[in-house]
């Protein structure tokens, strides 16, 4: 499959976009008559939507932990018993835009290939000419890293062009590798409850990616944390 389309196909990729654009597109305000106002609107939308972004990754994380705790209170087992602790805004919270940030980049981006002053280099520069891709998701394979927050693991991996990552773990309970989540954006944290106190155990995770709900690719290789409790 190819495609040639310079907005990237996911948000995470159309925020870096955004910021990307943000900050090269004054260099060519004169060249290309861009407004003060065209400038600070793509400067609020693109603050507005990385913090959108990173606030609703905060409270998704949040819901996984009321799961868990959920899982921990109606069947028991080991683990912290403490109510989750609900995320607080990070700050400064920027100003609230109207709907609509991918739509006005879309007419922002056409009108300024319209410009008599407009050319090639300007295009690539700014990062709206699609290059033209062959898009292979057999040879996918996602690359997993893996870090320890607060004794949880939080397992790293980037999206690409996949639309979502399926992970799952083995825990060393015998029950060999489980399903854990299926998330849509990068990176994920693992909620459930830690071993007992004074015991450890060594979790194991692999992943493997999704493309229009399918899995696509290889799985990934198998990667391992000790956990605590």
């Amino acid at each position: 499959m190819t495609t040639n389309s310079f907005m990237p196909n996911n948000d995470g990729s159309r925020a870096d976009f955004l910021e990307h654009l943000s900050a090269t597109l004054p260099h060519y305000a004169e060249l290309l008559n861009v407004s003060t106002e065209d400038l600070d609107s793509l400067k609020a939308d693109t603050a507005c939507f990385r913090y959108t972004l990173q606030t609703m990754y905060d409270m998704q994380t949040y819901g996984q932990h009321w799961t868990a705790y959920k899982k921990l209170l109606r069947d028991g087992g080991s683990g912290n018993a403490d109510w989750p602790v609900a995320p607080k805004l990070a700050e400064p919270i920027p100003a609230a835009v109207s709907p609509g940030i991918i739509p006005r980049l879309s007419a922002l981006a056409a009108r300024l290939k319209t410009h008599k002053n407009y050319t090639t280099a300007i295009g690539q520069d700014l990062w709206i000419i699609g290059t033209t891709l062959t898009i292979d998701p057999g040879t996918w394979k996602p690359i997993l890293n893996i870090q320890n927050n607060a004794g949880h693991p939080i397992i790293t991996w980037t999206k690409g062009k996949a639309n979502a990552l399926e992970i799952w773990v083995d825990r060393g309970d015998g029950n060999n590798f489980v399903f854990l989540t299926i998330n849509t954006m990068p990176n994920t944290t693992d909620l459930s409850p830690l071993p007992a106190s004074g015991v450890s155990a060594a979790w194991k995770y692999k992943a493997i990616y999704l493309y229009h709900d399918e899995r696509v690719g290889q799985w990934s290789d198998v990667i391992s944390i000790a956990v605590g409790g």
